[in-house]
C-alpha cells in the first residue's frame, strides 16, 4: 500500500489519550459515560509494578467514583489521620487533621498502592465497550494535518479544530490514527507538550530525595497519617501505605550518594537504612523487612507556558511538576482530567462552542500553579533552606502554626475556588448586594442522600450531566435553563442528609446553584431573586448544534421514590 492510500484508509476515532496511567485512564472512563469512544495507546506492556502515587484526597476520591470506580478503590484505601511537621528531634510541630469523612462524602485523605489502583482502573476500561487500550505502541508524531514528522506539533498558526493524526509504531510497524481530539497523558517526557509547542516554567525549586518503600511484619511507631520532618539537614517523609507497607523519603545531600548495590542489600540496610528510619522503628538483624522499591527522584516544581494547541492537550504530568510534600501530584491531574472530558463530550456530541474549551487551561492552570506554590511552601518549611537564618524561619513558622484556626485554614486552601471566568459566574452586583463571592467556583459537597428507600451519595442521583440544586420552587426562566442544559433539578429539602445542602445554601445566602457536570458551581441564583446572576455569559459556550439534550425530570421529596440513580 502506497503511503497516500494509507493516509486514506488510517482509522478516525473520536479521542486518543496518549497513556495508560491513571489521568490517562481515568480520562477515558469518564468520556466513555458521556458515550465518547477513545483509543488509549501505551508503550509499556502492562502496569507498572512498583508503588508511585500513594495518597488521594476526598476530591480525587469523588472523580473517582464519577469514572465508576469508586467502590473498587475503597477495598484497596487505607484512610489516614493527616499530616504533621515534626522538628529535627520529631517533636510535633503542626499538625493537619484530616476528617474520616470530608465535604466529598469520602476519608480527606486516603493512601493506597498505585499499581492497585492502575489494575482497577484497566478492568473498568476492559467493560467499556467505548475504550480501546492499545500497549506496545510507541507514539512517534502528534500534528494537525499533514504536519506530523516524528516528534512535530502543530505549527505556527495552526491552531485548528481539524482532525489531528498521530503517527504510532507497534511490532515495528508504522501506523497512523485520525482523531478529533488528543489527550497528552505521557508524563513528565512528554512528546505531546513538545507537539503544542510547550515549554516549561520553573517554579524555582529542584532537590535530589530517595524514596524507599517496604513491607515488614516488624512494629513501626505511627501516627496512621504522614510525617514531615523539617530538619534542614536531613528532612524526611514517612507514612504507612497499607496493612503491612511503610514509604520513607529523605532529601539526598550536595555530595553524591553511593548507588545502590543490591548484591550487598542486607549490608546496606544496616548500616544506612537502619540508621535513617531509626525514629520510627526498631530494626533487629535478621528482621522481616523487605525493600519493595528504592528509587532517586528530583523533585521539580515546573509548570507547562501552554496546555493547548488545536484540539491537543496536555494533563497530569505532561501539564505540570509538583514536589510530593502535599500530595497534590496525582490529585492535580485527576482535576484535569474531570474539567475537560465533559466539555470536551459537549463539543464534540452536542456542537457546542469551541471556545468551551478554552476554559480547560484558563481554569486548571492557574489552579495547578497554586497547589504547586503551595507545595514548594511546605517544602521550604521542611528543610528552612541551608542559610543561617533556617533556624529562624523554622521558629517562626513552629509559631505561627499555633494560631488557632490557622492549620484547618491551610488545608482547606489546597482546592480553593476557581477563579471568576466564562463558566464561573461571579459579578460586583453579587458581592456588593449580597457580600462576599458566594458559593460559584466551589464545588458542592456530597451528602449521603436518601433515593427509592435507599443511602446513596449525592452524584448518583444528579448523574452525569448538569444539575440544579434549589431550596425554593423554580421560576419559569429558571425550569427553562434547566430543560435547555438537560439539567436534572432537585429539592434539597426532604433528601435526609441532615440539612446539609440547605445549611450550604444558606450559607452562600443562595436560593439555587447550578452545577457543572464536574460538581462546580457554575452560577447562583442569590437570596430573594428570581434568576442566575448571568445566564447570558456562559449559555452561548454550552448551547449545543446537534443531539438536544432531554430534560430531565424535577426531583422533589414526593419524586425521590421514584427517582433512579
Amino acid at each position: 500500500m502506497t503511503a497516500e492510500a494509507e493516509e486514506e484508509t488510517a482509522a478516525h476515532v473520536p479521542v486518543v489519550i496518549v497513556g495508560a496511567g491513571p489521568v490517562g485512564v481515568t480520562a477515558a472512563l469518564l468520556l466513555a459515560r458521556r458515550g465518547v469512544r477513545t483509543v488509549v495507546l501505551e508503550r509499556h506492556h502492562d502496569v507498572y509494578p512498583l508503588p508511585r502515587a500513594v495518597a488521594a484526597d476526598d476530591e480525587v476520591r469523588r472523580i473517582l467514583q464519577a469514572a465508576g470506580v469508586g467502590e473498587e478503590f475503597a477495598a484497596i484505601a487505607r484512610p489516614a489521620r493527616g499530616l504533621r511537621l515534626l522538628d529535627a528531634r520529631h517533636r510535633v510541630m503542626a499538625e493537619f487533621p484530616r476528617a474520616t469523612q470530608g465535604a466529598h462524602g469520602f476519608p480527606q485523605t486516603s493512601m493506597f498502592d498505585q499499581p492497585e489502583l492502575e489494575r482497577v482502573l484497566r478492568d473498568a476500561l476492559a467493560r467499556r465497550p467505548e475504550c480501546d487500550l492499545r500497549t506496545g505502541v510507541e507514539v512517534v508524531g502528534v500534528g494537525v494535518g499533514m504536519d506530523v514528522g516524528p516528534g512535530v506539533g502543530v505549527g505556527v498558526g495552526q491552531d485548528s479544530s481539524g482532525p489531528v493524526r498521530l503517527t504510532f509504531r507497534r511490532d515495528g510497524v508504522e501506523k497512523h490514527l485520525w482523531a478529533d481530539a488528543v489527550l497528552g497523558c505521557d508524563g513528565a517526557g512528554s512528546l505531546t507538550r513538545d507537539a503544542v509547542g510547550a515549554g516549561w516554567q520553573d517554579l524555582r525549586f529542584e532537590e535530589r530525595w530517595t524514596v524507599v518503600d517496604v513491607r515488614t511484619s516488624v512494629p513501626v511507631r505511627c501516627w496512621e497519617g504522614v510525617d514531615q520532618v523539617c530538619d534542614p539537614d536531613r528532612p524526611a517523609t514517612f507514612m504507612r501505605i497499607g496493612e503491612d507497607r511503610y514509604r520513607w523519603e529523605f532529601r539526598l545531600r550536595d555530595e553524591p550518594e553511593p548507588e545502590p548495590d543490591h548484591e550487598r542489600l542486607d549490608e546496606r540496610l544496616h548500616e544506612r537504612l537502619r540508621e535513617l528510619i531509626a525514629p520510627w522503628v526498631d530494626l533487629p538483624y535478621g528482621a522481616d523487612f523487605e525493600v519493595v522499591r528504592q528509587a532517586e527522584y528530583t523533585f521539580r516544581a515546573r509548570i507547562a507556558d501552554r496546555w493547548r494547541r488545536g484540539r491537543i492537550f496536555l494533563l497530569g504530568d505532561a501539564a505540570h511538576l509538583t514536589p510530593p510534600f502535599i500530595g497534590q501530584g496525582l490529585g492535580a491531574g485527576m482535576r484535569d482530567a474531570h474539567n475537560l472530558t465533559w466539555k470536551l463530550a459537549r463539543v464534540l456530541q452536542q456542537g457546542a462552542d469551541e471556545r468551551l474549551l478554552e476554559t480547560y487551561e484558563s481554569e486548571r492552570a492557574p489552579h495547578a500553579r497554586h497547589a504547586i506554590r503551595l507545595a514548594v511552601a511546605m517544602g521550604w518549611a521542611m528543610t528552612g533552606g541551608q542559610d543561617g537564618a533556617a533556624a529562624l524561619r523554622r521558629g517562626v513558622l513552629g509559631a505561627a502554626f499555633r494560631i488557632p484556626g490557622l492549620t484547618a485554614a491551610a488545608a482547606r486552601d489546597l482546592s480553593p475556588a476557581l477563579a471568576a471566568g466564562p463558566l464561573v459566574r461571579r459579578r460586583a452586583l453579587r458581592r456588593a448586594r449580597w457580600g462576599g463571592r458566594g458559593l460559584v467556583g466551589g464545588i458542592c459537597p456530597q451528602p449521603w442522600v436518601t433515593v427509592d428507600g435507599r443511602r446513596v451519595r449525592l452524584d448518583e442521583l444528579l448523574g452525569d450531566s448538569f444539575a440544579v440544586l434549589t431550596a425554593a420552587p423554580l421560576s419559569p426562566s429558571l425550569r427553562a435553563v434547566a430543560d435547555g442544559l438537560g439539567a436534572r433539578t432537585v429539592q434539597v429539602t426532604g433528601l435526609d442528609d441532615d440539612g446539609r445542602l440547605s445549611a450550604w445554601l444558606r450559607a452562600g445566602r443562595a436560593d439555587a446553584v447550578l452545577l457543572r457536570p464536574d460538581r462546580v458551581v457554575m452560577d447562583e441564583v442569590p437570596s430573594g431573586a428570581d434568576d442566575f446572576t448571568d445566564t447570558a455569559g456562559w449559555a452561548s459556550l454550552l448551547h449545543s448544534t446537534r443531539k438536544p439534550l432531554p430534560a430531565q425530570r424535577t426531583i422533589d421529596t414526593s419524586l425521590l421514590r421514584s427517582a433512579t440513580r
